[in-house]
């Protein structure tokens, strides 16, 4: 599944089954996932089915499956140009977002 043009809830259904075939391919029962993550049997089962859950529900499931450097290029910032480098050099300085100019 591309995500560029994927919906919200198909992005969380597709992590959620993404999540459940990691499991299976590692031979964990939900039950002893849930308890290795330190979550209840419904919330992980919920996010398996559904996608449904908190980020921390996530990462600790993530965590458990020893799965944690698939997190570490999420939302890093990219630089391919020079005006792109000078962008999130200028991004990484400002605190805030800029204004917009109301007509």
């Amino acid at each position: 599944m591309t995500f560029a043009l994927a919906t919200a809830n198909e992005i969380l259904l597709t992590v959620g089954q993404r999540l459940r075939l990691q499991r299976l391919a590692q031979g964990l029962p939900q039950r002893e996932l849930a308890q290795m993550a330190g979550l209840s049997l419904g919330a992980l089962r919920k996010l398996e089915s559904s996608g449904q859950c908190s980020l921390e529900t996530v990462v600790r499931v993530v965590q458990s499956l020893g799965l944690v450097n698939e997190l570490e290029h999420l939302f890093v910032l990219k630089r391919q140009s020079i005006a792109q480098m000078e962008r999130a050099e200028l991004a990484t300085q400002r605190q805030r977002a800029p204004r917009r100019k109301r007509p």
